[in-house]
């Protein structure tokens, strides 16, 4: 087993935007171990979502390389970072991306139905997930019908669902008050203690950096400090 999950090495990400060339990031080096719980930090437009999509082999480096578990991003075919993605990482996003029409425990069912499991297997993940985050009452709830942060804990149940080895979180406290968010921070971190899941966060949350245990500072596209 590799010591660390994802490890990027001078890594540079350009985008076109018409006949500008936007460096999003610029020689970006970073050892995210098993267990860490980061904060990537910054002000908007340094590069933190670019980061995270790197990490979460949702996009390729345009120099550089990314190892996720020792193998280069860059050379997966679109299968196998599929593969990676489904097996490997879990996503939560600030605005949670629930599917509204669907329950709380379908919605944490939902990844799973593109992996090779039994019904059994899919219903125990599930409401294990959801006990994990107090929702073990609220499985036949809607979106609409819970909390914004009842609605986020849906989505961090759906994301361990799976049983990453890594959850990447873009902003997850930012449509929440700070008590729930405070709330959030403590699950996870408390999921990061008992269960190991790694977690990186894109933040602006100084709750998050509070119990982080590496925050990662970008400016300009660069690590200036960690």
């Amino acid at each position: 087993m590799f010591e660390n999950i994802v490890q990027l090495n001078n890594v540079t990400k350009n985008y076109s935007l018409g006949k500008t060339t936007v460096k999003a990031l610029r020689g970006v080096t970073l050892e995210i171990e098993r267990e860490d719980f980061i904060a990537i930090m910054g002000p908007s437009g340094c590069g933190k979502t670019t980061l995270l999509n790197l990490i979460g082999c949702l996009d390729t480096p345009t120099s550089g390389t990314v190892l996720f578990e020792g193998k280069d991003t860059s050379k997966l075919d679109a299968d196998r970072l599929a593969d990676i993605r489904s097996e490997k990482i879990g996503f939560v996003f600030q605005h949670f991306d629930l599917i509204p029409v669907l329950t709380a425990f379908e919605n944490v069912e939902f990844p799973l139905l593109l992996k090779k499991l039994d019904k059994k297997e899919r219903s125990e993940r599930v409401y294990y997930a959801l006990q994990m985050v107090g929702l073990s009452d609220k499985t036949s709830r809607k979106p609409l019908e819970l909390s914004g942060g009842e609605q986020q804990r849906v989505a961090i149940a759906r994301a361990l669902a799976t049983k990453p080895d890594i959850i990447l979180a873009d902003e997850p406290t930012g449509d929440l008050d700070s008590n729930m968010g405070d709330r959030i921070i403590h699950l996870m971190r408390g999921l990061n203690e008992k269960e190991g899941t790694t977690f990186v966060f894109s933040t602006h949350d100084p709750m998050i950096m509070e119990h982080a245990s590496k925050i990662i500072k970008l400016h300009d596209g660069k690590i200036i400090k960690e």
